[in-house]
């Protein structure tokens, strides 16, 4: 019975000790934390606004626990940077454990304070681990930008210049009789909800080279073509004269309305060598109104590339309208890239709906092309009201319809290349429309049209092959020597 009760005991004691040393933590001097990144970097972000959130992974390599004695910024409370260590939301953490094997996240934002020019700025800091007697830093490095800020304003008749950004908080209003000039290269962005909305006139003279940029106020890598990051831009009926030309508009809900249902009349734009793309909902949704485009591209939006309801009178020439946005977001789409309407139906929340009919005048497209990636295989969608006029045209364009599509009647299409793959150099990974050197489009526009818009989007000559390729961009073969 003693011995039996020695055993029992010594095995007691035996767990008592093993366990002790289960508690263990590595004891030897040089330890060496793994992480994820020697530097966790921010891409350039506005002076005062914060950050998105960067993430550092710590590993804990060893077979026992491992005891970090603190984990700081290197500069303290005088930091531009700020910690979230492993749901501690402080600057300096100590004595923080991790499992044998295992790992923390610390989570880093950083806010950077203007300086009152346009020069780029770094700001860096560290985060310094002590463990035992060993010492280990990570690099925090952020690139700043200062900006003109706009926030609920009412824009008399000004000029936004190129020497810094501007950065619209809520809306910018220009009103009746006011005029804002935008020059060459500036850049516009907008915080979340925020827009632009023009009563009066907009010029956005960009030039090759120094485009005019709109779009959201997240400038990090991951948010670079992220959609709904902002309103959009809105010119009201009543709105003439409007002008953009070297511009990009991105990355918004509408990238551009032309008119309201709201107001009488009709707004007025010109659009030369501009880019509007990743919109939730559409690219351009324009009612009862006129827009001349010319050498733009239109592409990826949620819903509709251009929607023109309710009549109006549009011209598109050597214009890229191509939406990929199942392919670009994961997400299906329903939606016709290009939909010409002389109706449109409002559905109310009484169950109702109210209607509204408008002539279309005229919508002449030419030596453009409409395609995309929807499931139906029509990119093109009329919606024809018996109670207004309906005129079209479709004139040398490859449109993406299906074979029950009718485009035999002369007078409304002549030309065209129907259902063929344009075949675009990246139309997915890098958003590249130009044509691959196999592409249909090639040679096939009307020369008379591609002599009064003689220059392609990347400023390069239509004029000088067989004839002007479709769409935005001219291919340029390259002579073998």
């Amino acid at each position: 019975m003693k011995k039996i009760l020695h055993i029992i005991i010594g095995l007691l004691i035996l767990v008592v000790v093993i366990s002790c040393e289960d508690e263990k933590y590595v004891s030897i001097n040089e330890v060496q934390l793994a992480f994820s990144a020697d530097t966790v970097m921010f891409d350039t972000i506005f002076t005062s606004i914060g950050s998105t959130t960067q993430h550092l992974k710590v590993y804990n390599p060893y077979d026992q626990k491992l005891l970090i004695s603190s984990v700081r910024l290197a500069k303290g409370d005088e930091s531009k940077f700020r910690l979230n260590v492993n749901g501690i939301a402080e600057n300096e953490v100590f004595d923080l454990e991790i499992p044998p094997q295992d790992s923390i996240y610390i989570f880093v934002e950083v806010t950077i304070d203007p300086t009152g020019n346009n020069m780029a700025m770094v700001v860096q800091d560290s985060i310094e681990f002590t463990t035992n007697a060993s010492f280990q830093d990570i690099d925090l490095v952020a690139w700043g930008q200062d900006f003109h800020l706009v926030r609920d304003a009412r824009i008399k008749t000004t000029t936004w210049t190129a020497d810094k950004p501007y950065l619209v908080y809520n809306y910018a209003y220009v009103d009746s009789g006011e005029v804002l000039t935008i020059d060459p290269g500036a850049k516009i962005y907008f915080h979340d909800n925020a827009g632009l909305y023009v009563r009066g006139r907009i010029k956005a003279q960009g030039e090759f080279g120094q485009p005019i940029v709109f779009q959201g106020d997240r400038l990090e890598d991951v948010y670079q073509d992220v959609p709904d990051q902002w309103n959009g831009l809105l010119l009201f009926s009543g709105s003439h004269g409007n002008v953009f030309n070297y511009a990009e508009i991105k990355n918004a809900n509408i990238g551009l309305q032309v008119g309201n249902i709201e107001d009488e009349g009709y707004a007025t734009v010109e659009l030369g060598n501009t880019k509007i793309y990743n919109h939730a909902y559409a690219g351009i949704f324009s009612l009862k109104s006129k827009i001349k485009a010319y050498n733009c591209l239109i592409t990826n939006c949620g819903f509709y590339a251009a929607a023109l309801l309710v009549g109006g009178e549009y011209d598109f020439y050597h214009t890229t309208i191509a939406n990929y946005w199942g392919g670009f977001s994961g997400t299906s789409r329903s939606s016709a890239s290009l939909v010409l309407s002389n109706l449109l139906i409002i559905d109310q929340s009484s169950g109702e709906s109210v209607s509204y009919v408008g002539d279309l005048e005229k919508a002449n497209f030419a030596n453009s092309i409409i395609t995309g990636n929807i499931s139906s295989g029509n990119e093109l969608e009329l919606g024809i009201s018996d109670e207004a006029g309906f005129n079209y045209n479709f004139d040398h364009c490859l449109l993406q319809v299906s074979d029950t599509f009718n485009i035999s009647d002369p007078d409304y299409f002549s030309g065209i290349l129907r259902g063929i793959d344009p075949k675009f150099k990246d139309p997915y990974e890098k958003l590249n429309f130009e044509l691959d050197t196999l592409s249909p489009a090639k040679d096939a526009g009307l020369r008379r049209i591609g002599q009064q818009y003689p220059l392609d989007l990347l400023n390069q000559g239509r004029t000088d092959d067989a004839g002007p390729d479709l769409g935005a961009y001219e291919r340029i073969e390259k002579v073998a020597r």
